[in-house]
């Protein structure tokens, strides 16, 4: 077994790189699968096998069993990162990822919600966001739900994100959350006056109804059992919550919340710089992908109001 070079790795992406248990789970099931095509059985073979034609056989095998473009592309791209790792150990002169070809994949813009059915599963949620005489245990979930996909849309965060907060992360005094994303990168969210109301009474429900959760350390979103929530249910959560709603097509999921905020903001003026900033991506390139749902808004609105358009003039479709 070739355990070695690639458990290294693995050990690397967690601990130095802080990728999430997730990601490091399908690198190592993508890695798997690379050393089983090459049949190496130990690390000298696998070395052998980072060649460009190997490499490229491989992803033809990929494409062989009819994977979509965009997961044959993520397997070369964990493939290019262990080169990376050998080359940062001396143990690869140069990434033959570099001489392979990628498939091409189509562009797939960021799935957002409409921002009259948001505002309408607000509207019809408001109870939950408000004082609660005789709090029961049936609302005590309710007020959890409705918090936690509050959460996801006014702050843009992550579900892991969302997953790892703790009480001490809000500052009411200064209004703010400090949220630890990816990289284990810190950074600051504004919150507005009635969110951190919402969440202040939230968390008056814990007290109430969970109790023993008042440590800065405890976590943020707990069920009524204690218990932290998990990435499984927060998935649960934002598809129950939707689903129940009405008007919710599509995919629902926390990231979807996410990107919704995002087009919400560019749309309403906000600059890409500051999008990236409250995102917490990386580089702009990220970002830059919204602008994309803000000028088919705008195409749609000007084929629907521009006089040329409306009247099948000359310039019109």
């Amino acid at each position: 077994m070739t355990e070695g070079l690639i458990s290294r790795y693995l050990t690397y992406i967690s601990d130095v790189k802080r990728y999430s248990d997730r990601t490091r789970d399908i690198y190592a099931s993508a890695m798997e699968e690379f050393r089983i095509f090459t049949q190496a059985s130990d690390d000298s073979e696998l070395l052998e096998s980072l060649i460009p034609n190997i490499i490229r056989g491989y992803e033809v095998s990929l494409l062989d069993r009819k994977l979509k473009p965009r997961t044959v592309n993520l397997h070369i791209s964990v493939i290019s990162g262990f080169c990376r790792y050998l080359m940062k150990e001396g143990l690869l002169k140069s990434n033959p990822v570099r001489l392979v070809k990628r498939p091409k994949m189509e562009k797939r813009l960021p799935e957002f919600f409409r921002e009259e059915d948001i505002e309408n599963y607000f509207d019809r949620t408001e109870a939950f966001a408000s004082d609660i005489p005789d709090l029961n245990a049936a609302d005590y979930v309710r007020r959890l739900h409705r918090a936690v996909i509050s959460t996801l849309y006014n702050t843009g965060i992550r579900r892991s994100e969302l997953v790892g907060l703790r009480r001490c992360d809000l500052d009411f005094s200064r209004k703010v959350m400090r949220v630890t994303g990816k990289g284990n990168k810190m950074r600051e969210i504004p919150l507005l006056p009635s969110f951190c109301n919402e969440i202040s009474l939230y968390l008056h429900a814990v007290d109430t109804m969970v109790g023993g959760m008042d440590s800065p350390v405890s976590p943020l979103f707990v069920t009524a059992k204690g218990r932290a929530v998990y990435p499984e249910l927060v998935d649960r959560i934002v598809r129950q919550e939707l689903g129940n709603a009405g008007g919710f097509s599509g995919r629902k999921s926390p990231h979807v919340l996410r990107h919704t905020i995002a087009t919400d903001l560019l749309d309403d003026g906000a600059d890409l710089n500051s999008i990236k900033e409250f995102l917490g991506h990386s580089s702009l390139a990220a970002t830059q992908v919204y602008t994309h749902n803000s000028i088919d808004r705008l195409k749609s609105v000007y084929k629907s109001a521009h006089p040329r358009a409306k009247n099948g003039g000359k310039n019109g479709d």
